[in-house]
Order: structure tokens, then C-alpha cells, then sequence
């Protein structure tokens, strides 16, 4: 039996909550389709555990074998009937980037930078510290003085930075370096034992962008912004991994390639033989 590993970001990915339209019957195609034994879904999101449980019961979106929360500072097992297990290894695998810190102590280190303003405080987690940018803001300065003070606490850290289009803010998350969606789902696939060939990504934004131009085949749904479509492009050509990134274009199935028509379209591209899964 074939095993699949389907990992997708939630927001404007699979939730239809953006400005482009749904195809209708795509969600009820998308659960049939992860229903299947064959296939572990993944959602992985910059959302919290609560906030993906209201997702899940918002949208009707099927309940998932795995959640990758807090852009990829949290990794859960759903555990048969009812509960939530949390990944102490994946705990373990990131502390040792912040040694002996936690977001709360690297957020006193940026007290006096005056275009962070802190997001609310179940935004925050353990091993991931949350802002809000103005848009306007110099990235480049603002990731310079950033980075000197983190490296002052010894800090090994990933920068993920992303927009809010409907709220028109940025959005900045600091994280262990090991601590990003990328090196969560590598995690996941090592731990569950799938190989890049029997695993599919698909995303829409910014903190997408280093597994859409990673070697894990990745899906880009139609209604993503033009920026990160062309900071997929160019990132997957610079690094070599153009066959592993796939754009939905639509017209699959009759559908638009938006959101979970988009991630059938993808998933079918790097695997035919589950086009008779969705029919």
C-alpha cells in the first residue's frame, strides 16, 4: 500500500478565508481523499492548538493525524478517542538552540526596538515570540540590530516574516533556528518514517517559503499573493528544486486551484495515481 505524508498550512491554503472564491465540493473532495488509510495529514500553521481546533470546527475541515502549530514550535499527535499528544522530542530537538532561554527572556532583549509591538499573549509560546511590523518598516536594519542582540544571548533563532493582507500589518515570528515549518515536517517525515518521494507540502505566504524551495515537493495554490510566487520561483530555481515546486493553475477537475482545489491539483501532479482517489 502506498503511504502518503500530506502536510498543509491552513489559512488561505486550505481555509477559504482570502479574497479568491472556494470551487465548490473541493473541501468535501479534500476529506474523502485524506480519508483514505493510505494517507497522514498534517496541518501545519502558524495558528496555536486552539485556534486549529476552531478552524477545524469553523470550516469542517477533517481532524488530522498531526498538527505542526506555532509556525513549527509545536508538534502534536492526535491520540484516539480524544486527545492531544505533544511531541517532547520535538521540544527537545529545538530547546538547545535557546539554551536555557525561552521567548520571554529574548523578548527583554528587544524591549527598546520601537517598530516591534508585541502580539497578544496566545500568540506567544515557549519557543516562539510573536510581533506586528508596520509595513513600511526597514527589514534589513531592523533583522541587523535583531540578530546582534541574539547573538549576545547566544540565540540560535530563525527570523519568519510574513503580511497580514487583510489587516494590512506584518507579522514577525522569532523562533529557535531549527524551530520552522521546514524543519518540523523533515522531522516528522524522519519520526514517521516517510521519504521525500511519499511526501507532499502545500502553502500560500511568506513562512511557506523555505519548504515551497526546499527538496520536499511542495504545492503553491492559485490564490497565493504574486510576492511569494515569485520568491518561490526564483528561490526553488536558485537552489535547484524547480521539480519540486508545483504551482496550482486551475482547470483540474473542473476547479479553480484555490485553496483544497489547489492542494488536489498539486498532489495528483506529483502522484497520478491518486487522481482515482478524488473522482
Amino acid at each position: 500500500m502506498t503511504r502518503l505524508l500530506l502536510c498543509t498550512d491552513l489559512d488561505r491554503t486550505l481555509l477559504p478565508n482570502g479574497e479568491s472564491p472556494e470551487s465548490a465540493g473541493a473541501r468535501d473532495r479534500f476529506a474523502a481523499l485524506v480519508a483514505r488509510p493510505e494517507v497522514t495529514l498534517a496541518y501545519v500553521s502558524g495558528r496555536h492548538l486552539a485556534l486549529v481546533e476552531q478552524a477545524i470546527e469553523q470550516y469542517g475541515i477533517p481532524r488530522p493525524d498531526w498538527v505542526i502549530g506555532d509556525v513549527g514550535s509545536r508538534m502534536y499527535q492526535w491520540q484516539p478517542p480524544g486527545h492531544w499528544l505533544e511531541s517532547t522530542a520535538w521540544q527537545v530537538e529545538i530547546a538547545t538552540d535557546w539554551p536555557g532561554l525561552s521567548s520571554g527572556a529574548i523578548s527583554e532583549a528587544f524591549t527598546t526596538i520601537e517598530d516591534l509591538t508585541l502580539q497578544g499573549q496566545d500568540r506567544q509560546s515557549t519557543y516562539k515570540l510573536s510581533y506586528f511590523l508596520p509595513l513600511g518598516v526597514d527589514l534589513g536594519s531592523l533583522r541587523r540590530v535583531m540578530e546582534a542582540r541574539l547573538r549576545e544571548l547566544q540565540a540560535r533563532s530563525s527570523w519568519i516574516y510574513s503580511v497580514d493582507e487583510q489587516a494590512q500589518v506584518g507579522l514577525l515570528d522569532i523562533l529557535p533556528e531549527r524551530a520552522t515549518k521546514l524543519h518540523a515536517v523533515e522531522f516528522l517525515m524522519q519520526q514517521q518514517g516517510f521519504l521525500p518521494s511519499s511526501t507532499v507540502f502545500a502553502g500560500d505566504s511568506g513562512n511557506d517559503l523555505p519548504i515551497l524551495v526546499s527538496p520536499v515537493p511542495s504545492v503553491l495554490v492559485a490564490n497565493a499573493h504574486p510576492d511569494v510566487l515569485r520568491d518561490a520561483s526564483a528561490g526553488s530555481s536558485q537552489r535547484g528544486t524547480d521539480q519540486s515546486l508545483y504551482v496550482a493553475k486551475g482547470d483540474f477537475l473542473g476547479m479553480n486551484g484555490n485553496y483544497s482545489a489547489g492542494i488536489l491539483e498539486g498532489l495528483v501532479h506529483f502522484h497520478p495515481e491518486t487522481k482515482a482517489w478524488i473522482l
